[in-house]
C-alpha cells in the first residue's frame, strides 16, 4: 500500500491549489491570474482546475496575511472521517484471511457491513477524485485521478454488486456459504492513502507558502505619511503612492523602497542584502522597504511601491520557483500521459482474455482481472514525485535564506564541478575588525587599546569602528580626548590628559627611530599576511601596534570542507590585491586564486570555464559579481 500513498499525494498536489478564499496569504485582489503548478501555460483570471492534470490552480501572486487554508481543513477532514471509518472495513476483510472470525459474524453480514461503512469513505471521502477524473474525460485528458476515480469506483461497484445479489454471480464465484468476495477494502484503503497524500503534501506547501509570508511580513502594514502642511498620518501601505514622503523613526520599518531627503540614520538591511553592520545613510541615500531604522528619524521619498519594490520581486521569485518544472518533470508528465492510457488498455486486455479463453464463469473471471489492474496501478508515484520533491527543495531553501529562481537550478547544481567565489563578504566577514594586539614591553594591551580607541572614536573610518569596537568587546575605559585632528591617508592625532596621541602609519611618528627592532619585524610579518598595521604612540613613546583585516566567516572553513568533500573545485575570484586573496587561500586550502579582476574579468572567467566544459557555480555577494552570477550554471 505505499504506492497508493505516493499516489495520493500526486493527487493530492494536484488538487491542493488555492481559491481566492485559501491562496496562500488570504484574499486575492480581483482580476488575479491563476496557473497550474505542473503546466504553466495554463492562465486564467480566477480559480479553478488545471483541464490537463486535475491538480487545482494557484494565484500568481503571492500575499501578505496568513489565512487556514480551507483545502486543507476539508482534505483532513476527510481523511479522518475516511480512516475511522476504513480501519473496521480492512479489520473486517483482512481479519476472515488471517483467522477465522465467522464463527463472530456471518460472511453474509460482515459484507453488508462492510458495503455500509466502505460507501463514505468512498463516495464522499474521495468524491474530489471523482469529480477530477470525470473533468479529465471531458477535457480529453486522461491523468492520474482517471485510474484513482476507475478503479476505486469499480471495485465498489463491482463489491456492491457481490454483497447485495451473491445469488447473480456464477456459481464459481460463490464460497460454500454461498457469499461472494468483496473489495470494500481495496477501494476504502487506496481512498484514504490518497487523502492522506493530499493532507501530507498541502501542509508541506503551508509551511513553504509560510516561507514567503515571512517574507512579506518583513514590510510594515502601514507608513507615517506626510501631509502638504508638514503633519504626519497613519495609511495602510496599499494607500502609498510614489513620490509621497514619508516619515521613519528610530526602531521602525521601512515601508516602501526610496531615496532619503532629510535627516541621518543607521539601517539595519541584514534581510535584504546580508551585511550584518547596520549602514549609516544620508540624504540622496537609497532605502529598501523592510529594512530596520535603528537610530535617528529621517524623511523619504517612495519610489517603488507595492509589486515594484525588491521585498515583492523577492517574494515573487520564490512563488515562481514552486510552481516552475525541473527538465526531470517534463520527463515524467510524458510518461505519465502514456502510463494512464496503457493501464486502461491492460486493463480492457485482460478482461477480453478472460472473456475469450477463460474458465467459466469468463465474464466474471475478466472483470475481476480488469479491476485488479486499475486497483494496483491507479495509485501512481511518477506525477508526484518531481514536484513534491522541488516543492520541499525551495521550500527548505526559502527557510534558510536560500531563494531558488527555478526548479531547473536544483537540478543543475547536482552537477556542479567548480565553484567560483569572491572573497570580500562571502568568504570573509566584508568589514575590517582588529585581530592582533600587540603592546610594547612595559605597555599593557588594555592600556594600549584604550590610547587607540579614544583617539580614533571621533572618526568615521572603518578602520576606527573596528578599533572601538574591539575596545568596547574588550569592556575598555575609554578617556576623554581633546584636540581631534585627522591626516588624510596617515592617521589620526589627539590629546589625552596633555600628552598628544598618535594613531597611524609609523611615519607618523616622524619616522619611528625609537621603534623596537621586535616590534617593526612583527609588523613586517603581518604586513606579508596582508593585515594593515596601525601604529599607536604617546609623546614619544610607541605604545605598539594593532592589526586590522577582514576576518574569515566562521562557517567558512566549513563550507571549503564540505564542497572539497562533494568533488568540487573552489576558485578565488576577488578585485581585492594578490597578497591578501593569497593569504585568504591559503588559510582556506582554496584551490586556485585569481586576484585584482573587474566585474567583466569575473564573467569571462566563468564563460572561459564554461567552454572547457566546467559546470560552473558562482558565490558572490555585492552588485560587481552580478555578471558573473548571471554567466554561471548556478549563482
Amino acid at each position: 500500500m505505499d504506492i497508493p500513498a505516493a499516489a495520493h499525494q500526486h493527487q493530492h498536489r494536484h488538487h491542493h491549489g488555492h481559491s481566492d478564499k485559501n491562496a496562500p496569504g488570504g484574499p486575492m485582489p480581483a482580476g488575479t491570474i491563476y496557473t497550474c503548478p505542473m503546466h504553466p501555460q495554463i492562465r486564467q483570471p480566477g480559480p479553478g482546475h488545471c483541464p490537463i492534470c486535475g491538480m487545482a490552480l494557484e494565484p500568481e501572486t503571492a500575499v501578505a496575511g496568513a489565512a487556514p487554508n480551507p483545502e486543507l481543513a476539508d482534505m483532513t477532514r476527510r481523511f479522518w472521517i475516511g480512516l475511522i471509518l476504513a480501519l473496521p472495513v480492512f479489520l473486517l476483510e483482512m481479519g476472515g484471511h488471517l483467522f477465522d472470525i465467522h464463527h463472530l459474524i456471518a460472511p453474509q453480514v460482515s459484507n453488508w457491513a462492510q458495503l455500509l461503512l466502505a460507501t463514505p469513505v468512498v463516495l464522499w471521502a474521495g468524491w474530489p477524485f471523482f469529480v477530477r477524473a470525470w473533468a479529465s474525460l471531458i477535457g480529453r485528458s486522461l491523468n492520474m485521478f482517471t485510474l484513482i476515480a476507475m478503479g476505486t469506483g469499480i471495485a465498489w461497484l463491482y463489491s456492491v454488486a457481490a454483497a447485495a445479489a451473491p445469488q447473480v454471480f456464477p456459481q464459481a464465484f460463490r464460497g460454500a456459504d454461498g457469499t461472494v468476495a468483496v473489495y470494500f477494502e481495496a477501494a476504502a484503503v487506496i481512498t484514504v492513502l490518497v487523502l492522506l497524500g493530499q493532507v501530507l503534501e498541502l501542509r508541506a506547501r503551508e509551511r513553504t507558502s509560510g516561507a514567503i509570508r515571512a517574507l512579506l511580513d518583513l514590510a510594515p502594514k502601514t507608513a507615517r505619511r506626510i501631509r502638504v502642511d508638514g503633519s504626519d498620518e497613519e495609511v495602510a501601505l496599499d494607500q502609498i503612492a510614489v513620490g509621497d514622503r514619508l516619515r521613519v523613526r528610530p526602531g521602525e520599518k521601512v515601508p516602501v523602497d526610496g531615496a532619503l531627503i532629510e535627516g541621518r540614520c543607521s539601517v539595519d538591511e541584514s534581510m535584504v542584502t546580508g551585511e550584518s553592520m547596520p549602514l549609516t545613510k544620508q540624504a540622496g541615500a537609497r532605502v529598501i522597504a523592510g529594512t530596520m531604522n535603528r537610530t535617528g528619524s529621517f524623511v523619504m521619498q517612495a519610489e517603488k511601491v507595492g509589486r515594484d519594490t525588491m521585498l515583492s520581486q523577492i517574494v515573487q521569485m520564490v512563488a515562481q520557483a514552486q510552481r516552475s518544472r525541473a527538465p526531470i518533470q517534463r520527463l515524467a508528465d510524458r510518461v505519465a500521459g502514456w502510463f494512464v492510457p496503457l493501464v486502461i488498455a491492460v486493463a480492457i486486455a485482460a478482461f477480453a482474455a478472460w472473456a475469450f479463453w477463460g474458465p467459466e464463469p469468463r465474464f466474471a473471471f475478466g472483470l475481476l482481472a480488469a479491476v485488479s489492474v486499475l486497483i494496483i496501478a491507479c495509485p501512481c508515484a511518477l506525477g508526484l514525485a518531481t514536484p513534491m520533491s522541488i516543492m520541499v527543495g525551495v521550500g527548505k531553501g526559502a527557510r534558510h535564506g536560500i531563494l531558488i529562481r527555478n526548479a531547473e537550478a536544483i537540478e543543475r547544481a547536482a552537477t556542479i564541478t567548480h565553484l567560483i567565489t569572491d572573497k570580500t563578504g562571502t568568504l570573509t566577514a566584508g568589514r575590517p575588525e582588529v585581530v592582533d594586539i600587540i603592546p610594547a614591553p612595559g605597555v599593557s594591551a588594555r592600556d594600549l587599546l584604550a590610547a587607540a580607541a579614544a583617539v580614533e572614536s571621533p572618526s568615521e573610518h572603518p578602520l576606527a569602528r573596528a578599533v572601538v569596537n574591539r575596545a568596547k568587546q574588550e569592556a575598555v575605559e575609554i578617556p576623554a580626548v581633546e584636540h581631534f585632528a585627522s591626516t588624510t591617508g596617515g592617521g589620526v592625532t589627539g590629546v589625552i590628559a596633555g600628552e598628544t596621541v598618535r594613531v597611524g602609519k609609523l611615519a607618523l611618528d616622524g619616522g619611528g627611530g625609537d621603534v623596537p627592532a621586535d616590534l617593526r619585524d612583527r609588523a613586517e610579518e603581518l604586513e606579508r599576511q596582508a593585515r594593515t598595521v596601525i601604529w599607536v604612540s604617546r609623546g614619544a613613546r610607541v605604545l605598539g601596534l594593532m592589526a586590522v583585516a577582514d576576518p574569515i566567516k566562521r562557517t567558512t572553513p566549513e563550507a571549503i570542507r564540505t564542497l572539497h568533500g562533494l568533488g568540487i573545485k573552489v576558485i578565488m575570484c576577488t578585485g581585492d590585491n594578490p597578497r591578501t586573496a593569497e593569504t585568504v587561500a591559503r588559510e582556506l586550502g582554496i584551490d586556485d586564486v585569481r586576484a585584482g579582476v573587474s566585474p567583466a574579468d569575473k564573467q569571462q572567467f566563468v564563460q572561459e570555464l564554461k567552454r572547457q566544459g566546467a559546470r560552473v557555480a558562482m558565490a558572490g555577494d555585492g552588485f560587481n559579481d552580478a555578471p558573473a552570477l548571471a554567466a554561471a550554471d548556478v549563482g
